[in-house]
């Protein structure tokens, strides 16, 4: 999606969750001084030569949903290309997939991101917080934030890790996105306050799907743990996708 057609979305969520845009401002430079001078160069151009002309699965986590069954899927051309939102790493990791891309905030597990780093992924790491651990790379690397892309860092649209890994894949040509392992329906956290901000969370990415789903650039449909594909759209996405 275009940066253009986003920012008012996303100038709803900033409003909503009292985000500061001079501050991203300050830890999207933050993030810039951390990674290796070789991750600010050309990141979407590197993302869409993983990605475009691929069908895209996004794997979340919804509970107990586990790794994607990708041998289940139908054959395409080319094989299909996983990009693993955050914490889906480790599952990911545990049912023998290397995620092709990492799309990640750091607030998962690092070590597990690092690992998959370090066996080929490409980590798209989210200027977001503390940005530190984003030493502890040592694969390829790429940089986003949440405002106007620049040339060294993306922002082609989406809230949460997995938003941005199918934004992504959608904005560079991925043929189809498949999500498997979303569930807008059971926000977790340790309190009642925190699953209630979690909730607020997952209803604006499941707003934000929608829209990606409605612009058409590239199919957007739910992979449900029986097997069926069907299109992202009102209604269906009330459910979890699993």
């Amino acid at each position: 999606m275009e940066y253009a057609r986003w920012a008012p979305q996303y100038a709803r969520i900033a409003a909503a969750f009292g985000f500061d845009l001079a501050k991203e401002a300050r830890v999207a430079e933050q993030l810039r001084h951390l990674l290796p001078a070789a991750s600010l160069k050309r990141p979407l151009e590197r993302c869409t030569e993983r990605i475009a002309g691929r069908e895209a699965v996004i794997v979340g986590l919804a509970p107990e949903a586990g790794a994607p069954p990708l041998h289940l899927l139908p054959p395409t051309v080319r094989p299909h290309i996983v990009l693993a939102a955050d914490g889906a790493t480790t599952r990911c990791l545990a049912g023998g997939i290397v995620p092709d891309l990492v799309v990640t905030d750091l607030d998962g597990p690092v070590a597990s991101e690092v690992n998959a780093n370090a066996r080929g992924a490409l980590v798209v790491v989210h200027a977001h917080g503390d940005n530190a651990e984003a030493l502890e790379f040592t694969g390829a690397l790429a940089g986003s934030w949440a405002g106007p892309p620049a040339p060294d860092l993306l922002d082609v649209g989406g809230f949460t890790d997995g938003e941005r890994a199918a934004f992504l894949a959608s904005h560079v040509g991925a043929t189809r996105i498949l999500l498997w392992g979303f569930d807008f329906a059971h926000p977790d956290g340790n309190s009642p306050t925190e699953r209630a901000k979690k909730g607020r969370k997952l209803a604006f990415a499941r707003e934000d799907l929608l829209l990606l789903a409605a612009e058409g650039r590239s199919p957007v449909l739910e992979w449900r743990r029986d097997g069926t594909l069907r299109p992202f759209q009102e209604g269906a996405a009330d459910r979890s996708t699993q």
